[in-house]
This record gives structure tokens, C-alpha cells and sequence, in this order.
């Protein structure tokens, strides 16, 4: 019965979760950060004293890839091969993905609007306060699937005991 629950293959589930959370989340991250770079060369050349208050979104797609840094951390954590249930690994699985596949969605996010937003902040500064509430919701797809993947992580510790 043990060996239907805890084949060798298990970790790999858990492993390709880490995988997912790092690489879904640190593409989005990285995106968002391109996107919005560009708007922020196009503003700097105009107007150079307004860079410093345009690099909000550049961090806030920052915060991504620490979302998934921190999942990852946490999946890692919870892995012991000699240890480890299949029913760990696919939940390990759907953490990591819940936190990449929303990584990369709020890094879309960030940088469309953090690049719409810096090339109208040029013209009219009042937009500023718009682009961050903006901003904010689109981080906040981010966080609901940091959240998902805590959660889903916490589910492991009262899970099959291989030994």
C-alpha cells in the first residue's frame, strides 16, 4: 500500500512545482519590468526629473518574482524524498502553478498599464495617483495566488507518512 502512495517518482511533482513557481513568476516579473522600462526610457528623454516617480511599476513587478521565491522556499521546504506522497507532489504541483500562472498575469498587467501610464504621466502628472491604484490591483493577482499556493502548502503536513 505504501508503494502506491509514495512511489520513488513523487518528488518530481513537487519539484516541477518549485520549477513552476520560479520560472512562471520570474517571466511575468521580468516582462512587467521590460514593459515598463520602455515607457520610462521614452519619459526620461523628455522629462528627466519624472523617472524616479515612474520606476513604481519596475518594483512592483519586482514583488513577483518574490512571490515566487517565497513559494518556492516553502515547497522546497516540505521535501523529503524518502518521504514523500504522491498526493504531496501534485498538491506541491498546483501550488507552484497557482503562484506562476498569476505571477505571470499580474507581470503582464503591471507592465501594460505601468507602460501606458509612465508615456500619460509625461503630459498630464495628475494620472500618477490613477496608475498607482491601477497598479495595485494588478499586483493583487500576484498576491491571490501567493495566497492559494500558502494555503495549498499548508494542506501537506497531515498528508500519507511513508515510512
Amino acid at each position: 500500500m505504501s508503494a502506491d502512495l509514495c512511489p520513488p517518482y513523487a518528488p518530481f511533482f513537487g519539484f516541477a512545482g518549485v520549477a513552476s513557481a520560479m520560472i512562471f513568476s520570474t517571466v511575468g516579473a521580468a516582462f512587467g519590468t521590460a514593459k515598463a522600462g520602455i515607457g520610462i526610457a521614452g519619459l526620461g528623454t523628455f522629462k528627466p526629473e519624472l523617472i524616479m516617480k515612474s520606476l513604481v511599476p519596475v518594483v512592483m513587478a519586482g514583488i513577483i518574482a518574490v512571490y515566487g521565491l517565497v513559494v518556492s522556499v516553502l515547497i522546497v521546504g516540505n521535501l523529503n524524498p524518502s518521504n514523500y506522497s504522491l498526493a504531496a507532489g501534485f498538491i506541491h504541483l498546483g501550488a507552484g502553478i497557482s503562484c506562476g500562472t498569476t505571477g505571470i498575469a499580474a507581470g503582464y498587467a503591471i507592465g501594460h498599464v505601468g507602460d501606458s501610464f509612465v508615456r500619460a504621466y509625461v503630459h498630464e502628472q495628475r494620472v500618477f495617483v490613477a496608475m498607482i491604484l491601477i497598479l495595485i490591483f494588478a499586483e493583487v493577482l500576484g498576491l491571490y495566488g501567493l495566497i492559494v499556493a500558502l494555503l495549498m502548502n499548508t494542506r501537506v503536513t497531515g498528508l500519507v507518512d511513508c515510512i
